[in-house]
């Protein structure tokens, strides 16, 4: 018998039984199903045994450990169900790509069509699976016979990256007579995955799933045509570069080809900077660039390189910051927990902002503020501007896609740009890597350079971030007139040594530990690359300094 602690209660058990088992006698006291475990301090699948006496505690679905969890079992699931039904022999690849919305769009090549009635019988499939209740079987393999075994059922991504992992040997998991990798745990058996629905879509399928928010029903998928097509741009200019996973940045990296992907992919991230400033000169009329994205996404160092561009077109670019219309603190909005809202429409002094643009718009002088925000006051520090026939204003903010926060504006005047490091590069064919990793390690090297800020506050900070961006800017993205991808295929590999020593630094009796671990795993996979051969231009250097713009 174990004993075993469970929110103060400790209650015995029998040695044999899993968390799985242990975690039923719990199951009221969560909002979800449960999805895994931390067992004295070492996070665990529920299909393991405790093994000793020790403190549990439980997160379920609705956690952002347990939703990767379900999204990373759900992809699984289709996986073996897309070999189950379309068979081996025909798959030339099936890659899981990225998100759009609450669905992940999946790219499949081979001897099929991705139409509506295949769609059907891989989802036929997968509730199949689900309904079987089938254990997923996690064992630690020999990385010879692993690799042999990848070889066999065509995933050639894990092909490479297993010739750069340290250990001999890697966790595989089987489902069914199915093997394959993740980087991350998986829920025990096929049945916690309820809640799916399969789509054709474009050239391959939407897996749609619960939102974190509601675990247990699947939204009804909306499709973003302009975000999937800035993506499969980006997965193009990696096919093209020969680039597709980690273990191709890899082997660039051993074989000398780096400094020529970097450079080009430099250049072709110049190149959709000058389509941008082309399309706004073109236009005709346009006064004001309205630049919006999420949390590091580069806004800064995009803005001063078209501004750059628009210069070359004869215009004059004029950078003007939302943050500058700040209300004053005691007038910010407060959230549900009491604290400063500052993500919200109404932080921001609306009618102002708007009065004074028209103002500008109709030929006046005008003072813009600044905000200073040690004292929380807007101030007036002789910034005066009018536009000539040439100016235009380059205004960067989370609300700038936002019609409400330029209501009095004429459509005619503005061109909107929304802005986000969309990542494409995945660790494998089956292992996405989410562009929210990515934002986040970035953010933490820079806030630990600027602001001097750890990296556990960066991590607890995240989840209020990616609520106020969930909020005001991702429901706005498809109405912009241009979107721009700042992610650079090799930026992973500079930001490691950078933010490898931030995230060793957080103690194991801090929260954010758990998520610290996951990050430095995930890290694990790249090899590091140093930033000498980095332009002083480029998007990357915002975050790892040496810019040679003031970011």
């Amino acid at each position: 018998m174990v004993k075993i602690s469970v929110n103060g209660q400790v209650k015995e058990y029998d040695e044999n039984l899993t968390f799985e088992d242990i975690a039923a006698d719990y199951a009221d006291a969560y909002k979800s199903r449960i999805a895994g475990v931390i067992f004295n301090g070492k996070m665990l699948e529920l299909f393991k045994k405790p093994g000793c006496d020790g403190e549990a505690v439980f997160y379920d679905l609705g956690s952002f450990t347990g939703h990767r969890s379900y999204v990373r079992t759900a992809t699984f699931l289709f996986m073996k169900a897309a070999y189950d039904v379309i068979g081996i022999d025909n798959i030339e690849k099936i890659k899981a790509e990225f998100s759009i919305g609450s669905g992940f769009y999946i790219s499949a090549k081979g001897g099929f069509h991705a139409d509506e009635i295949l769609a059907d019988r891989i989802g036929e499939r997968m509730q199949a699976l689900v309904d079987a209740g089938l254990p997923i079987q996690k064992s630690s393999m020999d990385l010879e016979a692993a690799v042999k075994l990848f070889t066999a059922q065509g995933m050639h991504d894990k092909e490479k990256l297993c010739k750069y992992r340290g250990s001999s040997t890697i966790n595989v998991y089987e489902l069914d007579g199915y093997y394959d990798y993740y980087y991350g745990h998986m829920l025990p058996n096929t049945g916690y995955v309820e809640y799916f629905d399969v789509l054709p879509y474009k050239n391959g399928f939407i897996l749609n799933l619960p939102l974190r928010s509601n675990p247990e029903t699947v939204p009804v998928f909306e499709a973003r045509d302009k975000l999937f097509a800035t993506m499969m741009e980006a997965t193009d200019w990696g096919e093209k570069l020969g680039v597709d996973s980690v273990g191709d940045l890899n082997d660039c990296i051993c074989n000398g080809g780096l400094n020529e992907m970097l450079l080009v992919q430099e250049a072709l991230q110049e190149r959709k900077i000058a389509e941008i400033a082309h399309d706004i000169t073109n236009r005709g009329g346009v006064k004001f660039v309205m630049i919006a994205g999420p949390s590091s996404s580069g806004k800064t160092s995009f803005s001063h390189r078209l501004s750059v561009q628009l210069k070359t077109h004869g215009l004059k670019p004029h950078p003007i910051a939302v943050d500058d219309y700040f209300v004053n603190r005691e007038d910010t909005p407060l959230d549900e927990n009491g604290d400063y809202n500052f993500e919200c429409l109404e932080a921001i002094d609306v009618a102002l902002f708007n009065r004074d643009m028209c103002d500008l718009l109709a030929g006046k002088r005008v003072e813009i503020p600044t905000f200073n925000f040690k004292t929380g006051k807007r101030e007036y520090k002789g910034n005066f501007k009018q536009l000539g026939p040439d100016d235009i204003l380059v205004i960067e903010g989370i609300h700038a896609l936002n019609d409400k926060m330029s209501s009095s504006l004429p459509t005619e005047s503005k061109y909107k740009v929304y802005i986000s490091a969309l990542t494409t590069l995945n660790i494998d064919e089956h292992n996405r890597i989410p562009t929210t990793d990515a934002r986040m390690l970035r953010r933490m090297v820079r806030d630990a350079r600027t602001r001097g800020a750890s990296a556990t506050r960066t991590i607890q900070m995240w989840p209020s971030v990616r609520r106020g961006e969930e909020e005001n800017i991702f429901p706005f993205q498809e109405g912009a007139d241009a979107m721009f991808n700042s992610a650079l295929i090799y930026e992973l590999s500079v930001i490691k040594p950078f933010a490898e020593p931030l995230l060793y630094s957080v103690s194991p009796d801090e929260p954010e530990y758990y998520e610290a671990k996951r990050l430095l795993k995930f890290l694990s996979y790249f090899l590091s690359v140093d930033t000498a051969n980095l332009p002083n231009n480029s998007i990357v250097r915002e975050f790892v300094g040496g810019s040679c713009f003031n970011v």
